[in-house]
């Protein structure tokens, strides 16, 4: 979010100068608009991969998989990008407005894959959210390797306790 700026924007997008400005007030209202576009992919993402995952009866670790495959892109690199652009929301108000828009959605997204592997109500989504991005930050931090693997193996523990 720091390198949003309407120059940025408007050399990426390949229009003048004063297209972002005329559309886009702030830096603020451009900066909403970028994480309600990424957050938009994040979403699609989830729900993609939550509706490729078969109603069934499935393991702790076969519905871990499924959930931390639905929560995290693939790769470092695009983990750690989520990662940075969600702590980015911290220094930007409007940001974290848009953000905490998409988490109810989010939230669906986690709560349909549950269901569809047999384990709606044992664990909440938010927990399931929490405990995903808590993995991926420490994977990410402590050089861990994968943080889906990582997420994967603390949700098949959360699964398996209840």
């Amino acid at each position: 979010m720091d390198a949003v700026s309407h120059r940025a924007v408007a050399r990426r997008a390949g229009v003048p100068l004063g297209s972002t400005t005329y559309y886009f007030a702030s830096l603020d209202d451009l900066r909403a608009a970028a994480a309600g576009a990424l957050a938009q992919r994040w979403v699609r993402r989830a729900a993609r991969s939550a509706a490729s995952v078969p109603e069934g009866s499935y393991s702790e670790r076969e519905a871990a998989h499924g959930l931390a495959r639905a929560v995290l892109p693939a790769g470092r690199p695009a983990v750690l990008a989520q990662y940075e652009q969600l702590l980015a929301a911290a220094r930007y108000p409007a940001v974290a407005a848009v953000l905490r828009g998409m988490r109810p959605a989010f939230l669906e997204v986690i709560d349909d894959l549950l269901a569809r592997t047999g384990w709606a109500g044992r664990a909440g989504a938010d927990v399931v959210l929490a405990l995903v991005d808590g993995a991926a930050v420490s994977a990410l931090s402590e050089g861990r390797g994968d943080a889906r693997e990582v997420a994967t193996d603390l949700l098949a523990q959360l699964l398996g306790e209840q």
